[in-house]
């Protein structure tokens, strides 16, 4: 009889624990409905973490991770999906794990998930991230061979953000890399490859006349012109 009460106090508990899991998972439902409706990310945020530890979900957890990297919070992204490369992971996962490595200067890391990406689906806006993280690492060879790839496969309609100024802004993605291509070229020699590289800065500037960095390099590169040979 004590055997079958206690095993009747546990199933109950049991029922009851169910019962108030379902009830949390419909209450932090509503509220990431509300909050996304809202366009409060924060909300979001704190409604998809209570929903994971309801009903883990490793979906679920690759897109929290990613709302931390829209809102600038990398650390929290890699403390939520983990450091770890994993050849079986999403996309997404593989993505914030790139984009959050660069964000925090871990070039190493941020070129081993950038070129799992790479792999999976080659692009020319992936050659140039790899590319410019490749030149950052010394790895000058292996930036010109992606540089060339992008430069094969670009189209006229790719885009590239770039953020060095206070108002963030857009430029051709193949003015872009032409740039990048005139940076690698000057760095492989500056003595002899001044003006090559230079003629290819004034390349991409052609295409946008308004690209800032490409501005400002050319800047450089023709008051280095100018300096008077010893």
């Amino acid at each position: 009889m004590k055997k079958i009460t206690i095993a009747l106090v546990m199933f109950i508990s049991a029922m009851s624990f169910a019962q108030g899991n379902a009830e949390l998972k419909a209450h932090y439902e509503a509220y990431y409905k509300q909050m996304k409706n809202q366009g409060d990310v924060q909300g979001v945020i704190n409604a998809m973490t209570h929903l994971d530890i309801l009903t883990p979900s490793q979906a679920r957890r690759d897109t929290l991770a990613y709302l931390y990297v829209s809102e600038g919070k990398y650390v929290q992204a890699l403390n939520t999906i983990g450091i770890e490369k994993n050849a079986s992971a999403s996309d997404l996962n593989v993505e914030v794990k790139a984009i959050s490595f660069k964000n925090l200067n871990d070039i190493k890391r941020a070129l081993e998930q950038y070129n799992v990406l790479f792999d999976r689906s080659p692009n020319p806006s992936l050659a140039y991230e790899i590319a410019d993280l490749m030149m950052q690492n010394n790895e000058d060879a292996g930036a010109k061979d992606k540089i060339e790839y992008g430069l094969k496969n670009v189209t006229d309609d790719m885009k590239r953000a770039f953020y060095e100024t206070q108002r963030p802004y857009e430029t051709s993605l193949k003015a872009a890399l032409i740039y990048l291509k005139a940076l690698n070229l000057f760095k492989e020699n500056q003595a002899t490859n001044l003006d090559a590289a230079l003629k290819l800065v004034n390349d991409a500037l052609a295409i946008d006349p308004n690209f800032n960095m490409a501005k400002r390099t050319r800047e450089a590169l023709e008051a280095k012109k100018a300096q008077p040979k010893n």
